[in-house]
Formats: structure tokens, sequence, C-alpha cells
């Protein structure tokens, strides 16, 4: 295998190149940043840079595959690099904070032996929470600023102050590891191998973690998205469920919703959030929990039920999927299933590999959610007779439902069923609420009955 030389010494650069697995080599360039051209953009000019770094390496060295890479911090018209020393690291900390900016990084492979270069760049959005001169200097009393772009590292503490980002965060640590991986794939560099990647990735999304305790659950539980990341997630998915679907014009249907949601929320085991609840103006007869907090109810479904006993024994379902975090571990799920995806994707002969990973997400995936909808069932009824409403509007619904899918066209069999057949979810809320159970509870009756 040919030799990787990284032309530069920053201490993130050098971890972040530890994901790929590569074995490598660090060669400072001692080439210093060049200013921007006149009219050249920001993304030229770190393209430059980077790649002045690389080939400053490549002269210095037999052969092999260079890597260079350059990053600026933008704000409004001025560029920021590395602080010259820790009055003018705090000056810039302090101006950063003010405002949102952008962070540039270029990045260049040069192939020494085919003397072929490749360049690009990546650029992510940064917010930071306005900082005091206290803070800045608690920090620095902590961390170096002198060796990174604005003063500050995403990474480690200097994270406590990004509220949040919007592009690649890898990038903000120094290499965007993407626009790496096509430049060094582009120069045939065997860039997987599935033992030497899993272990440092591993390491790294674990380092991401929060371990949260789960009161539903009753354990300490690792989540990659903490409280406000998830919060954040769910405004955003709010945004395109209210483009696609219009809320109801009746007020008096949305205040009954809100109150009902609200009353349900007052006993739910989470507080850490605030509830949102819509009533959309659509035939489905569904409703849908986002991250965060946020429960819509479609116009079909709040047709069919009867009364708010079976309104709110729907709603206090919804709820019992955000208070057991359902969704942030659906998300979790897919996260590790298509890293493993990626992983498969680049191992030789790894068509029936790939394919077992699919099945195996399949099931695996679909079983979370069967179990999940339960545990949503057993909450929702839980918190629906502390809100004082009569759970039993749960089980009436859920008969309902039951009618509804007997009277729908035959279809084929589903192996891979996302929800829990009826009269399991019967039998949950009855045992949930102390209830006996009779012969029809134990059966999977989904056919429509003989006439």
């Amino acid at each position: 295998m040919r030799t990787i030389y990284l032309a530069s010494d920053s201490k993130a650069r050098k971890e972040l190149l530890k994901i790929f697995g590569l074995r490598f080599k660090v060669v400072a360039s001692g080439v210093k940043e060049s200013a921007r051209p006149h009219n050249a953009s920001y993304a030229a000019m770190v393209k430059r840079n980077a790649l002045r770094k690389a080939e400053a390496v490549s002269r210095r060295v037999k052969g092999g595959i260079i890597i260079g890479a350059d990053t600026i911090v933008v704000q409004g018209t001025r560029v920021f690099g590395k602080p010259k020393d820790l009055k003018d690291a705090a000056a810039m900390l302090k101006k950063l904070s003010g405002a949102p900016h952008w962070i540039y990084s270029g990045i260049a492979v040069v192939d020494k032996a085919t003397g072929i270069k490749r360049v690009d760049f990546e650029k992510t959005k940064v917010y930071m929470d306005r900082l005091k001169d206290k803070e800045i200097g608690a920090y620095f009393s902590r961390v170096s600023p002198l060796d990174k772009a604005g003063s500050f590292d995403i990474q480690g503490k200097g994270a406590f102050f990004i509220r949040r980002i919007e592009g690649c965060f890898y990038n903000v640590v120094g290499i965007p590891l993407r626009k790496l991986y096509l430049l060094l794939k582009g120069a045939g560099v065997e860039v997987f191998t599935v033992a030497c990647f899993l272990l440092p990735l591993a390491g790294v999304l674990l380092s991401g973690c929060s371990s949260e305790y789960n009161i539903v659950t009753g354990e300490q539980e690792a989540y990659y998205y903490s409280t406000d990341r998830e919060v954040a997630m769910g405004k955003s998915l709010r945004k395109e469920i209210e483009k696609q679907y219009k809320p109801v014009d009746d007020p008096l249907v949305q205040k009954r919703v809100r109150d009902i949601g609200k009353r349900i929320v007052s006993v739910c085991d989470r507080k850490d959030i605030s509830y949102h609840f819509m009533a959309l103006d659509d035939d489905q007869v569904n409703a849908v929990s986002l991250p965060g907090g946020y429960v819509y109810v479609f116009k079909g479904l709040i047709d069919k039920v009867s009364g708010d006993d079976e309104l709110a024994g729907v709603i206090a379902h919804e709820v019992g999927h955000i208070v057991a975090r359902h969704s942030i571990k659906k998300l979790q799920a897919m996260m590790s299933y298509n890293l493993f995806r990626l992983l498969t994707s680049q191992v030789p002969s790894s068509g029936e590999v790939g394919a077992a990973a699919d099945i195996a997400f399949t099931e695996l995936f679909l079983g979370y959610a069967r179990e999940d909808e339960l545990l949503a069932d057993e909450l929702g009824a839980r918190y629906e007779k502390l809100a004082g409403f009569d759970p039993r509007g749960m089980l009436t619904f859920l008969k309902k439902l039951q009618d509804i899918d007997r009277r729908k066209p035959l279809a084929p069999i589903n192996y891979f069923k996302t929800h829990p057949y009826v009269p399991d979810r019967v039998r949950t809320v009855k045992q949930e609420l102390g209830e006996g159970m009779d012969f029809t509870d134990y059966i999977n009756i989904e056919e429509k009955p003989h006439e």
C-alpha cells in the first residue's frame, strides 16, 4: 500500500484521519497560509492553501499520497485564522460569539507517483452563544486556542458554546471527512477495511453520546442526540409536516386537541420539553408524533372518534412515544445501519452481506417498532386514566381500527408488518388497566370474520 502523508501537525486532523483506519505519517508542511487574493472567493482561498501545503510535502517525500488541509472562519467580510496570542484569541472568540459565522475548509490530495492533484472544499454555518469575558477566560484556562482557527474546538469543551450548526460537523473540527473520502477514493486509495475501521469509528460515535436515565424503562441509556438536538430536529420536521398538510381551520377543533393534550402532558413522565398539539386537515385515520414534543392528529381520525375519551387515548399514545424517545432510538438504529451499509459497500463481494444486512435491519428495526407501539399503548392508557379520562376509550377506538382494517381490500401477507395486531394492543391496554382478558384477546384476528 502506498504511504499516506498528512501535511499538518494538527491534533484534531490526526484524530480525524485515524477514523479511516489508514496508516499515515505526519509531515508538517511549514507553509504559511496566504491571504485571499483580490476578488477570489473564500472557497478558492482555502483550496489554494490546502494544495500549497500538500505540494510542499510532496517535494520532500519520495512517493505516496499527500493530504493537505486549510481552515478559516468567516464572519461578514472578515476572515479569522489562528490567533496570534491569547489577547487576539479572546477578541476573536468574543466577536464570533456575537453573530453566526462560516467555517471553510479546503482539502487537497496529491498523488506523488502520477502527479495528479485533487482539490475540494466544504463550508459549515455555526451559531454560538454570546460569550462573556469570564467564560472565555475560563475556557482558555483549560484549552489552548492558539492552534485553532477561530480560537475554539467544537469536538472538545468549545462544544459548550455551540448552539447549532448547519452542514458538516467534521468540517468544523478540521477535515470534511466525506470530501476527503471521495478524494482518496478518486486517487485509488482503499479507504475502508472492516477490521481497522469499526473500532475507531465506534469510539468517535460513542464519544458523542449522552447517557440519560429513561424514567420509562428505568435504565440509563445512551443517546447520540441530546434533548436540545431532539427539539431542534422536531422543529425542522414540523416545518416539513406543515408544508404538506394544512391545519384544520376550525378553532374549536384545534382547542379541543390542545386542551386534551395539555391534560395528558400534565401527568406524563417527561417534563423537560414543551409539547405542541395540532389537528391537520386530511382524511387519514392517523396521528403522528415527532421528536421534541410535536403531536399531530389528522381530521380523518378526529371524525372517527366517539368522544374525548377516545381522542385522549390516541393523543396519550403519541405522548407515550415522545416520553420513551422512540423516534430518537429509531434514528440511532438507522444511523448504525447506514454506517454498516457504508462499510459493506466497500468490501469485495459484499452483495450477499449487504442483502443480509438489509434483512437483519428490517427485522430489528420493525421489531423495535412493534415493541414501541405496545409500550406507547401501555403508557397512553396510564396517562389517560391519570388525566381523568376513561381509559376504556382507548379500547373502543382500537376496536374501531380493527373494523377499519377488516374493510380494506385484501393485501398480500406482509411479514414485515410494522404495527402489532390490534388484539395484541387490546391485551396490552387491558393488562395496564388490570382488566381480565377473554378468548379473542389471545388470538391475532385480522381477517374479515365469516358472515
